[in-house]
């Protein structure tokens, strides 16, 4: 039987895990590190990341962040995200969780940071309107993702979507992850959108870094 909770069962992809704990340090060392960084330059205050992975983002939190409360339901992330926390230059908690129902109460979070997650949770506007619920008003969404790319290459990533959802952990590469955003009640204030091949034999598409805020009132 196994120790996991019954609703973090389904994010449950330990092969999957494993093949990309080991094979992202290419992506790191071909710009992976920098897009980071540039995510999250400037942070400051309390901050949950939702989809933490195994915490390729905790070194490059600035000191001005106070907190990160980093949430992952994959239980052998989870385990190395708790081993990197240790090392991070600002105070982590590691806890396990999904975006669809985080554990953090209403309007008590500064900034959230999602990285490659919003094309593998199972509903990106349902897991944007819990973000935006835990989102002090005004608050910050950090965003770096991969999106649907435009042209010849968007509509092979259409047709490759279910064959790659299985084998990726969940993970769609055609979302048009920028209008979720906004269809969330989010109102966007930058975005840099590039392509870009994390490794060697992988096809090069879409990224996209930027930022968003809730509005200044209370979510409706």
């Amino acid at each position: 039987m196994s120790d996991t909770p019954r609703d973090l069962q389904q994010f449950q992809h330990p092969r999957f895990a494993k093949i990309y704990a080991g094979v992202s340090a290419e992506a790191e060392r071909r710009g992976g590190t920098e897009h980071r960084r540039r995510l999250l330059t400037g942070l400051t205050g309390r901050v949950v990341e939702i989809g933490a992975g195994h915490g390729l983002n905790f070194p490059h939190y600035p000191p001005e962040v106070t907190d990160v409360l980093a949430v992952e339901p994959d239980d052998t992330l989870r385990a190395l995200a708790e081993r990197a926390a240790a090392d991070a230059p600002v105070q982590v908690q590691v806890v396990a969780g999904h975006a669809d129902a985080l554990p953090a109460a209403d309007a008590t979070i500064d900034n959230a940071v999602t990285s490659l997650v919003l094309c593998t949770v199972p509903d990106a506007r349902r897991a944007l309107g819990e973000i935006r619920r835990v989102l002090v008003p005004g608050g910050q969404l950090r965003y770096y993702e991969h999106v649907r790319s435009d042209g010849v290459k968007g509509v092979l990533e259409d047709a490759v979507r279910p064959l790659w959802n299985r084998i990726a952990g969940g993970c769609s590469p055609n979302r048009r992850t920028s209008d979720t955003i906004r269809a969330a009640g989010f109102v966007l204030e930058h975005e840099d959108r590039f392509t870009w091949r994390p490794a060697r034999l992988s096809p090069a598409s879409d990224h996209v870094i930027g930022r968003a805020r809730t509005p200044a009132g209370p979510a409706t």
